[in-house]
């Protein structure tokens, strides 16, 4: 079997990354179109998968539909040349619209539920959606769910073992306590309407954490002067080494909170976006703070900081949250080597 995975996001490297070590063991082939953006390109050229670039896309939904032929056609030159059975992605409008025209079927996950001008875009185009449990709101009639999040398809304990040598490359002692915090650019599809931190807020929040404890800063934007001695400064692929030992993760982005959470560190979720993941994660589990209230975030940080035995606290919390989710790369793997088949299965196997 040939698989096309289209790659939007540093994340969905990671998303799929496991499946495709897999899958090349198992004998398919799979192949992937890959967005210049942020660390995609690295992630995917490390792990040595074969793979075409699409270029950078649109950087707001104005630009991003403009440019829509033009990946399409990207998409479709590279589809026509190495001939797949199958298109897969994460809400991608690009292999939706090039498996519709190839007559393949395409299976996509999504777990954002605001995403409403991705959602217009590839689910006309989509055979099935597979999305979280706790989705919320209504569901498409494609759309099928499965017990777990996507963070755990690569940070599940079978597929990830954090190594503690990264903490010599950041220069942080093994008991030494520090803050990871993450701002991002506002510009998905999916921010539309959304903001966080002023450059104000940000130089706030960390001159006074940084009287608690170290701070590094991960950034899509440029970091204003006086935050640029706090960027954090690692290989992209040792993020989540990075995550597994810290304190606490404050940030605007829901990806990088939730990977804190599943790793058993708290994560404040700076965000007036309402996510059935982030809320179950918060609501059920007890591993993450949704704030959407800058001038709240502080006080937050500050109490868990100078709480006692917080690692084993939370690192409890995600016990039980194990215990109740699925491997989600091995439920991918099932669902695609038993497609098409898979889809009545599951559909039947949840009623």
């Amino acid at each position: 079997m040939k698989i096309f995975i289209d790659i939007g996001h540093p994340a969905h490297v990671h998303y799929f990354k496991n499946f495709t070590k897999e899958f090349i063991r198992y004998g398919h082939q799979v192949f992937f179109s890959v967005r210049d953006k942020e660390t995609s390109l690295d992630l995917i050229k490390e792990l040595g998968f074969d793979y075409s670039e699409r270029g950078k896309g649109g950087e707001n939904i104005f630009t991003k539909i403009i440019k829509l032929p033009l990946i399409n056609y990207k998409l479709l030159k590279y589809a026509l040349k190495v001939g797949p059975d199958l298109f897969l992605s994460f809400a991608s409008p690009y292999a939706a619209h090039v498996s519709t025209i190839l007559k393949k079927p395409h299976i996509s996950f999504d777990d954002t539920e605001h995403a409403v001008w991705a959602h217009k875009l590839y689910r006309p185009f989509t055979d099935v959606i597979l999305s979280p449990s706790c989705y919320v709101g209504g569901l498409h009639k494609n759309q099928l769910l499965f017990e777990s999040y996507m963070e755990l398809c690569y940070l599940h304990p079978k597929y990830f073992t954090p190594d503690k040598s990264v903490l010599n490359d950041i220069g942080v002692d093994a008991e030494e306590k520090f803050v990871i915090v993450r701002f991002v650019s506002w510009n998905a599809n999916h921010d539309v309407g959304q903001q966080g931190f002023t450059n104000i807020d940000k130089i706030k929040l960390i001159v006074e954490l940084s009287k608690h404890c170290k701070v590094f800063i991960s950034s899509e934007d440029m970091l204003p002067e006086e935050l640029k001695k706090y960027n954090l400064k690692i290989n992209p692929s040792r993020l989540h080494d990075v995550l597994s030992f810290a304190t606490l993760y404050i940030g605007e982005g829901s990806t990088t909170a939730t990977e804190s959470s599943v790793l058993g560190i708290p994560a404040i979720f700076v965000n007036s976006l309402k996510l059935g993941y982030c809320m179950e994660l918060e609501e059920k589990f007890g591993l993450m703070y949704n704030i959407n209230e800058t001038s709240k975030v502080l006080e937050k940080a500050i109490e868990i900081l100078q709480t006692p035995y917080t690692r084993e606290k939370y690192h409890d919390r995600r016990k039980k949250m194990l215990s109740e989710k699925i491997n989600p790369t091995e439920f991918m793997i099932w669902f695609i080597e038993n497609w098409p088949d898979s889809r009545q299965i599951h559909r039947y196997s949840k009623n």
